[in-house]
């Protein structure tokens, strides 16, 4: 059994409420949170992380002169931490090519998207203004391409007649905060791991779009 076995650092830029879901539910996933790095001194997520004793750490990017002394000072950041996994939780700067290719097959990202589609920003008005029928969540892990990773799980609702951008940011939030911690336990567990030929989950490799994970009741 893998108690609190797996060490979890967590990269943010706003709100965290990916953090505080991972937080909440680090105990009963088997991971450990131990600790936060954040480029924003003004992220509500850096008082989430205070409150919860988790020790957090910032690194501006705006004191850097370019990507890759900022992604330099990051990483140095992260390993004080002695991670066995990474998780981007709403981190709002992109990764150098070096970064990603040092750490590949420990970082997770979540998407507020069914990735492929609609990647980037804005994803819930895109969404709306689409006139799509679903919406949802992704976890995959992180390569040189914006949220083009391998992915490893989905999970989804029916966009409602009467959503919108505020109610359907909500509902997805919630899938979030349910999929994020069981994602992150899997890998805690020594259940899921990248490979060169693909993402295993149990030692069967998924599919490309990963595997689809059943909507918790009442979202």
């Amino acid at each position: 059994m893998f108690v609190n076995s797996c060490n979890v650092v967590v990269l943010i830029s706003g709100n965290g409420s990916n953090l505080q879901a991972l937080i909440d539910q680090s105990e009963n996933r088997g991971y450990r949170v131990a600790g936060v790095v954040c480029n924003d001194p003004a992220a509500f997520g850096l008082q989430r992380a205070a409150k919860a004793g988790v020790p957090a750490v910032i690194v501006e990017h705006r004191d850097f002169p370019d990507r890759e002394t900022f992604d330099h000072a990051l990483l140095e950041a992260i390993d004080a931490f002695a991670p066995d996994l990474i998780a981007l939780a709403g981190f709002m700067r992109i990764l150098g090519p070096a970064f990603v290719q040092e750490q590949a097959g420990r970082i997770l990202n979540i998407h507020p998207s069914l990735l492929p589609k609609y990647t980037g920003m804005h994803t819930h008005r895109r969404v709306l203004e689409a006139g799509e029928r679903e919406h949802g969540v992704s976890i995959h892990f992180v390569n040189e391409e914006l949220d083009g990773g391998p992915i490893v799980a989905r999970s989804r609702i029916a966009v409602r007649e009467e959503d919108d951008e505020e109610s359907l940011t909500g509902r997805v939030h919630r899938l979030e905060h349910d999929l994020y911690p069981r994602v992150t336990g899997w890998f805690a567990a020594g259940r899921l791991r990248l490979r060169d030929d693909g993402v295993y989950l149990d030692g069967n490799r998924l599919p490309a779009t990963g595997i689809e994970e059943a909507t918790p009741p009442g979202i």
